[in-house]
C-alpha cells in the first residue's frame, strides 16, 4: 500500500528542482532569447522540464520497488522517457542534428513497444483490428509523433503543463470509475511532477520546459495510452480524446505546412494557439482555455466512451470536430 503523501512529495521535489535548474540555467546562460519566431518577448531561462523528469522517475522507481507498478511498465516508460529527456537535454545545451534526434526518437519508441509486447487488438466500429507487425510499426510512429507534437505545442507559458495535468487527472478519473485503479499511479504522479514545475511556468513563466521536458511528457503520455489499450481499447480511444487539443492543432498545422511545401523542421509561429495568443495579446487566456476544453468538452466524451461503451472512433470524431473548427478559426498552419 502506498501512502498518498507521495503525491505532494513529488510536487514539492519537482518545484524545488525547478528552482535549482532556473539558477543553473541563469548561471550557464541557457536562455531563450526572443526572436521573430518566438511567442514570448522577455529572455527566459529554459530546461526546467528536467525537474519533471527527475521527480517522476524517482517516484516511478519507488513504485517499482514497492511492486505498485509492473516491471515492464517501469522499463517501458522509464527507459524510453530517459532517452528522450537525455536527447532533449543535450539539444537544450547545444544542438543535435535533426536526423540524430529522429533516430533517438524512433529508438526510444521501439524500446517502449518492445517492453509492452507491441499493441493489442483495437476495437474499431465494433470490429477487433489486429495489424500484427504493421500495428507495432504504426504504434512506434504514433509515439514519435506524440513526443514531437508535444514539443511543437510547448510554445506559450504554461500550456504544455496544463495539458499534461488535465489529461493525466482525466485518465485517473477514467481508471477509477472503470475499476482499473492499478493504472492510476503513473499518470497521477506525472501530474504531480508537472504541477510542481507549473509553479514556475505559470504565465508569466519564470522558466521554460525545454525539449527535455516536452519530449519526455509526449512519449510518457503516449506510452501510458498504449498500456491502457492492453486493458481496454476504449481506454486508448479515451486517451486520444483527452489529448485532442494538442493532437488536432499540431497535426492540422503540420498538414497545412506540408501541403504548402514549407520546411516543416524549421521553427514557426503558425499553430492555432500561437495565433490565438497574439490575437488576445496574452498567454494566460489561451492556457486556461485549453484547460476548460479538456475538462468540460473532452473529458465528458471520454467518460461516455469508457462508461457508456460508445464506439471509440465515433467519440473521437465527435470530440475532434469542434477542435478542427477552432484550428481553422485561428488560422492553424497559415502564413504568419
Amino acid at each position: 500500500m502506498i501512502d498518498w503523501w507521495l503525491m505532494p512529495a513529488v510536487a514539492l521535489v519537482s518545484c524545488v528542482l525547478t528552482a535549482g535548474l532556473r539558477r543553473y540555467a541563469l548561471s550557464r546562460s541557457i536562455i531563450d532569447i526572443p526572436n521573430a519566431r518566438s511567442s514570448h518577448s522577455v529572455p527566459t531561462p529554459r530546461g526546467g522540464g528536467v525537474a519533471i523528469v527527475l521527480a517522476f522517475l524517482l517516484a516511478l522507481l519507488l513504485l517499482g520497488f514497492l511492486h505498485a507498478v509492473p516491471f515492464n511498465s517501469l522499463i517501458a516508460i522509464g527507459g524510453s522517457g530517459s532517452l528522450i529527456a537525455l536527447i532533449g537535454f543535450m539539444d537544450d545545451h547545444g544542438h543535435i542534428a535533426a536526423r540524430w534526434r529522429l533516430l533517438g526518437h524512433f529508438s526510444a519508441s521501439a524500446w517502449a513497444l518492445l517492453w509492452m509486447d507491441g499493441i493489442p487488438t483495437i476495437g474499431v466500429f465494433g470490429y477487433g483490428v489486429n495489424l500484427g507487425w504493421l500495428g507495432s510499426v504504426l504504434a512506434v510512429i504514433y509515439l514519435v509523433w506524440m513526443l514531437n507534437l508535444y514539443n511543437f505545442m510547448d510554445g506559450i507559458d504554461g500550456i504544455a503543463s496544463v495539458e499534461a495535468i488535465s489529461v493525466c487527472l482525466g485518465a485517473c478519473l477514467l481508471y477509477w470509475l472503470s475499476g482499473v485503479e492499478e493504472l492510476m499511479w503513473p499518470p497521477l504522479l506525472l501530474a504531480m511532477a508537472v504541477a510542481g514545475f507549473l509553479v514556475w511556468n505559470f504565465p508569466p513563466a519564470k522558466i521554460f520546459m525545454g525539449d527535455a521536458g516536452s519530449g519526455f511528457l509526449g512519449i510518457a503520455l503516449g506510452v501510458m495510452s498504449i498500456q491502457a489499450a492492453w486493458v481496454s481499447s476504449q481506454l486508448l480511444w479515451a486517451w486520444m480524446i483527452l489529448l485532442g487539443v494538442f493532437v488536432v492543432d499540431a497535426t492540422f498545422t503540420l498538414i497545412r505546412r506540408l501541403v504548402r511545401g514549407d520546411k516543416v523542421y524549421e521553427a514557426h509561429r503558425s499553430h492555432a494557439y500561437q495565433f490565438a495568443s497574439r490575437l488576445y495579446g496574452k498567454h494566460l487566456p489561451i492556457t486556461l482555455g485549453v484547460a476548460v476544453i479538456n475538462v468540460f468538452w473532452l473529458l465528458p466524451i471520454a467518460l461516455c466512451v469508457v462508461l457508456l461503451d460508445i464506439d471509440g472512433v465515433w467519440g473521437l470524431m465527435l470530440a475532434y470536430c469542434p477542435l478542427i473548427v477552432l484550428a481553422i478559426k485561428f488560422h492553424a498552419g497559415e502564413l504568419e
